[in-house]
């Protein structure tokens, strides 16, 4: 039986390509799952008539979960393993799929919080299993790459389900003004609205448990060494490398970033001022940016061989900056464009800071990986901060909160060395 080691040492063999085939398909499934909150926010918004901050609170409730459920999921995923912790992970997910019914029927904004919670934190036992796991599948030297890679397959999933979900949540709008409704009339509004988005996520909920009873039974393929069981003040003692820490702080921001722009996305495109397009269209642009992802770690898988991967990092995310720095000089097409072009160089950041981040952690690479999968609580304060900001000012104006988030970023890869 095939061994996988927590130290980077790989593993040969049909039966763990098999797996690994396996784990990486997963990244597509909760990529996409987590697209379809940027397709959910215009839908809310105007269904519920939230501001911008008001609306964010998706974005805040789905990535509050990633602080609060990532070190128990630690914890968890030491104790029964890997495998058998994506399986607990797909199970929680599908759980919050199926609470969007309920959601759905109340009519009540803060229910689909409630399920969008829920889900977040079937994702985290996900991430905090699968990320470290693919990692050590094979040589740590090329970990960078091979994480690049399955995130590629996360940006297809987020590329196709937004178009997708734009289709079947925001076409056929109601000719319906929910402020022209009152008491009665607005609640049984809202619930018949509401059901569209109830069936996509009912839908969701299926095809995770059967992907969760794949692994159940292939649960015993490879025998896997667990991650060392550790307590929260252990993990937390992690802080004390610079690399862990400055990697959170990456991770925090980059997040923060992404979710933030592809959170405004939709709404942006809208407007007059850039391309004055419908909900749904904007939908549709909306998967080109997360197909610029997809295209650029697909891209970054090969130069990431070839480049040192702290400053290909760096060299991305000036180059983000830059476009969002344009994106807000400009007006018109132009203005859209070149902020959609932003997913193309978020694309190696993710999976590059969290390989950098665990690089030489050994035996902790599982508390590492729990503390790194934390910091995605960017995700629910900084679109929140960058909501709030778009209410005083304008949604342009509101992209200064991505541009300093890259600056931080270009300085961790920065401090990458081929010798540390």
């Amino acid at each position: 039986m095939d061994q996988v080691k927590t130290g980077g040492k790989g593993a040969g063999g049909g039966t763990s390509h098999a797996l690994a085939a396996l784990v990486i398909g997963l990244f597509f499934f909760w990529g996409g799952a987590t697209s379809l909150n940027d397709v959910l926010i215009p839908k809310l918004k105007g269904l519920y008539q939230l501001s911008y901050a008001e609306v964010m609170l998706t974005q805040f409730a789905f990535f509050t979960a990633y602080f609060i459920v990532s070190i128990p999921a630690g914890a968890l995923v030491a104790r029964i393993g890997y495998l058998r912790g994506i399986v607990v992970g797909l199970v929680v997910a599908a759980l919050g799929c199926l609470a969007f019914w309920p959601a759905a029927a109340s009519g009540v904004y803060a229910s689909f919080l409630v399920a969008l919670f829920i889900l977040a934190g079937g994702i985290t036992i996900l991430q905090v299993a699968a990320n470290p796991f693919i990692s050590l599948l094979g040589d740590e030297r090329s970990a960078s790459s091979r994480l690049t890679f399955a995130q590629a397959f996360n940006s297809l999933g987020t590329t196709i389900w937004p178009f997708i979900g734009s289709s079947l949540i925001l076409s056929g709008a109601a000719a319906t003004d929910p402020a022209t409704l009152s008491g009665t009339a607005l609640s049984s509004f809202r619930i018949s609205e509401s059901a569209t988005v109830a069936h996509v996520y009912i839908g969701i909920a299926i095809m995770l448990v059967l992907i969760a009873l794949v692994f159940w039974v292939r649960r015993n393929a490879v025998k896997t060494e667990r991650p060392e069981a550790v307590g929260l003040f252990d993990s937390l003692a992690l802080f004390r490398h610079p690399r862990v820490a400055f990697g959170v702080v990456a991770i925090f921001v980059y997040v923060g970033a992404e979710v933030s722009i592809g959170s405004m996305l939709v709404n942006y495109l809208q407007l007059p001022g850039t391309m004055g397009l419908s909900p749904e269209a904007a939908g549709h642009r909306l998967s080109l940016y997360w197909g610029g992802a997809m295209v650029g770690r697909f891209v970054g898988t090969a130069l990431l061989r070839q480049f040192q991967p702290g400053r290909l990092l760096a060299a991305f995310a000036g180059v983000a900056a830059l476009l969002v720095v344009g994106s807000m000089a400009t007006t018109g097409a132009l203005s859209g464009w070149l902020l959609i072009a932003v997913g193309l160089f978020n694309s190696i950041m993710f999976p590059t800071i969290f390989a950098i981040g665990l690089k030489g952690l050994g035996p902790k690479t599982g508390e590492g990986s729990g503390l790194l999968c934390m910091a995605i609580v960017g995700g629910a304060i900084l679109p929140l901060a960058t909501g709030k900001l778009a209410d005083l000012t304008s949604i342009a104006t509101a992209l200064v909160i991505p541009i300093v988030c890259y600056a931080v970023i270009a300085a961790f890869g920065l401090t990458d060395r081929k010798d540390a």
